[in-house]
């Protein structure tokens, strides 16, 4: 027999959790279903930095940025594009988050317990004209307690509704059909599986001792995106815009991040779009000690590092740490290899290098405030990038560039890389040092950098020399493309109502998070 509830959530992910506490707050009865175990709640939003794009706030007023709506939205624009038929609902969408960004999001957050690091973050500083991709300023909110700590205040708030009997926690129960009756979403169907005793974040199994159906007048989909199905990733990589993808893929994300829901509610009649929309990073390292299958790591860059692609070429703006994503992406991927390189030194990597990830930031996501400062401003780098350095597959420490080459040459497999051409391109690099003037865009952006004091504490190193030995040794470091973010999803209106092929809604089904990208259209959860 079938089990009856006002709405079902798919899904205990942020996305999943926040729509349930404010379900129940209203008054309603809510069940949720993941295929994860019930006491892993969080999702992929439990491994984040717990970064948030947030406007004209007081963190960002402290450091002396302006920033604004109408900034915010003129960059927001730039980097999505909005070029498409289908792209209606995406921009409307769009429009609402930043008008919420500037407004109400930061007093709603922190009045549930919310605070930030001081230091606002610059991602995705774009490298281009005014109206292109990227961020004027910065806006990356680091939440102090990173994604665990974002996640708390929705977690408490669903705990409570449980002990009060207003939400259902299903774990296990993997939904496999979408109930759609006279073209009205009535319900799920799917499978429990076997309990799992494994870690978060491990691959689970799927073996099934059940099945379930539970009727409900709303179905919301927070399932989430496609990262962890490399199958499906390359079924829809965007090829004719950014070239084939590379033969190696690593995962930012676990293997339960695959994709099915998309699928599901296809079949059941909503219309998925832009689905070769997606954020795979360049910088990813594969994970010494992996909790996950292809387990990699993305690292955060400061301005300084230099980047070659694998033929040994260094690679011109906007393809600069830090900068342009996607560009960068083209630009290794149309040497026809998947991986490239930074160069850097030690007086680089202990000031510039940050991993992202809650487990990789434990003083951060513990809110040891000692810590962070002791790790962030000590002679070395943090604790986590320093075990990347000594155990990690791709990093190459060597006291000479000779000894740096012949390294980067033994992790591709074959010596591509020529130690001359690479000195020819560092040498001429490091001339521009000696000069407050420069002509090297990379070294323009540094300098402009450290004008903002977040980055000149803790985020940029003073320039100098890469073949100076003082600032030595020389490090190496290969870097994969990591799987992330899914852009497209399913196509929603402002609602959240999933559109059907003729856009029209199907009555009962709702999508938020990941799953739906934005209306379908660009931002991931």
């Amino acid at each position: 027999m079938s089990e009856r509830s006002d709405a079902v959530v798919v899904g205990a992910g942020l996305a999943g959790l926040v729509a349930a506490s404010e379900l129940a707050d209203a008054g309603r009865r809510v069940v949720i279903v993941d295929q994860e175990s019930a006491e892993h709640l969080g999702g992929q939003a439990f491994w984040s930095l717990g970064g948030l794009f947030m406007v004209d706030t007081p963190e960002q007023r402290r450091l002396g940025i302006r920033d604004s709506r109408e900034l915010a939205l003129q960059d927001w624009l730039g980097s999505a594009g909005f070029d498409r038929e289908e792209d209606h609902w995406p921009r409307i969408v769009a429009e609402a988050y930043v008008e919420f960004a500037a407004g109400e999001m930061r007093p709603w957050l922190h009045a549930m317990g919310l605070r930030w690091f001081p230091v606002v973050g610059w991602a995705e500083r774009g490298g281009s004209l005014a109206t292109g991709h990227g961020n004027s300023v910065p806006r990356f909110h680091i939440t102090w307690g990173t994604g665990p700590g974002v996640l708390a205040p929705f977690e408490r708030r669903v705990r409570a509704h449980m002990a009060a009997g207003r939400i259902i926690l299903k774990g296990r129960h993997r939904v496999s059909e979408l109930r759609i009756v006279d073209g009205t979403a009535t319900g799920v169907a799917g499978e429990i599986l076997a309990p799992a005793t494994t870690a978060r974040g491990e691959t689970s199994s799927r073996a099934v001792i059940g099945d379930f159906e539970i009727e409900a007048g709303a179905i919301l989909l927070t399932a989430g995106g496609v990262g962890g199905n490399h199958e499906m990733v390359r079924r829809n990589w965007p090829t004719a815009r950014i070239g084939p993808a590379p033969q190696k893929l690593i995962s930012g994300v676990p293997a339960h991040v695959d994709g099915r829901m998309l699928e599901i509610a296809e079949a059941a009649g909503g219309r998925v779009i832009n689905r070769d929309r997606m954020w795979h990073y360049t910088e990813g390292v594969t994970n010494h000690d992996p909790i996950w299958p292809m387990h990699g790591i993305r690292i955060l860059p400061g301005p300084s590092s230099l980047w070659f692609d694998a033929l040994g070429d260094r690679m011109e703006p906007p393809a600069l740490p830090g900068f342009d994503t996607l560009a960068t992406l083209k630009r290794i991927l149309s040497t026809g290899h998947g991986h490239s390189w930074f160069v850097l030194t030690q007086s680089i990597i202990k000031k510039e290098f940050a991993l992202s990830g809650s487990e990789q930031n434990p003083d951060m996501t513990g809110k040891d405030w000692r810590a962070v400062l002791r790790n962030r401003r000590g002679r070395n780098a943090p604790p986590p990038v320093e075990a990347f350095k000594r155990h990690g597959e791709d990093f190459v420490v060597a006291d000479t560039l000779g000894e740096l080459v012949d390294g980067m040459n033994a992790i591709a497999g074959e010596p591509r890389l020529d130690r001359a051409h690479l000195e020819a391109q560092i040498v001429a690099r490091d001339r521009e040092i000696a000069n407050p003037f420069s002509k090297d865009a990379q070294i323009i952006a540094l300098r402009g950098a450290r004008r903002y004091l977040g980055d000149r504490l803790i985020r940029t190193a003073k320039p100098h020399a890469i073949l100076d030995s003082a600032h030595g040794p020389l490090i190496a470091v290969r870097l994969n493309v990591l799987t992330r973010k899914t852009l497209g999803g399913l196509h929603t209106d402002l609602d959240g109502r999933v559109l059907a092929a003729d856009e029209r809604p199907i009555p009962g089904l709702y999508a938020a998070g990941e799953i739906a990208g934005f209306g379908g259209g660009g931002v991931h959860g």
